[in-house]
């Protein structure tokens, strides 16, 4: 008799668990799952596309958790801090490799360099805002790749320049982030760019020969 009260409890339980509404924040987190998974080659963009819209119109944890439930959930990148703030005074910084993008930063450079680089970074959410406060001397860098388009028309300066360089190939690429920019400038730059070739790429670009087929060694 114990036992039977025990299983209608627990079966009672993982019902209500199952059937309990979701927030916002509940569905913001799912969509972040399916973009890190898409991002590692685990989704297609027409699964990821199919399942984003799902989980914006969930309405339950079980209308969420059939969405995530072929992909593992272990080693998956911590979430996203809202806000990274840099003040950074002479010298050079830079966030390169697999960094996390946070939401929003907020960047004040004097007399110094930093560069930000996208190209390897791990991207959970669709939107990165950034606020830049440049001074005298302080130039900010986005090396960006494949899908991220960067927007500086909310920075006002009167030094410096801005050079947004589109990047080649098909305009149907997937946008996978915006990194809309405001603030000011009063004697910095901003240059969103590609990432540099190497001699090797610009040597094959100038006269069209393949790459050099790999020798196995003996």
């Amino acid at each position: 008799m114990a036992g039977d009260l025990s299983r209608t409890v627990d079966s009672s339980l993982r019902r209500h668990v199952s059937e309990q509404r979701v927030s916002h924040r509940d569905r913001d987190q799912a969509v972040e799952i399916l973009r890190v998974a898409a991002g590692d080659g685990r989704l297609t963009i027409a699964e990821l596309d199919e399942r984003v819209e799902a989980a914006m119109a969930a309405r339950t944890a079980s209308d969420l958790a059939v969405l995530t439930a072929d992909l593992p959930l272990e080693g998956m990148p911590p979430q996203a801090r809202e806000v990274i703030r840099i003040d950074q005074r002479f010298g050079e910084g830079k966030r390169t490799g697999r960094w996390l993008v946070p939401r929003r930063m907020e960047i004040r450079l004097k007399f110094s360099d930093l560069k930000l680089d996208f190209t390897e970074a791990v991207i959970t959410h669709d939107v990165l805002h950034i606020e830049v406060d440049l001074r005298i001397g302080g130039n900010l860098t986005l090396v960006t790749a494949p899908g991220i388009v960067v927007d500086a028309d909310d920075v006002t300066y009167s030094r410096g320049e801005i050079k947004i360089h589109p990047l080649p190939g098909p305009e149907e690429d997937p946008v996978r982030l915006r990194v809309l920019l405001s603030g000011r400038s009063t004697g910095g730059d901003i240059v969103a760019r590609r990432p540099r070739r190497t001699p090797g790429q610009w040597f094959r670009r100038r006269t069209g020969a393949a790459p050099a087929p790999s020798v196995p060694s003996a």
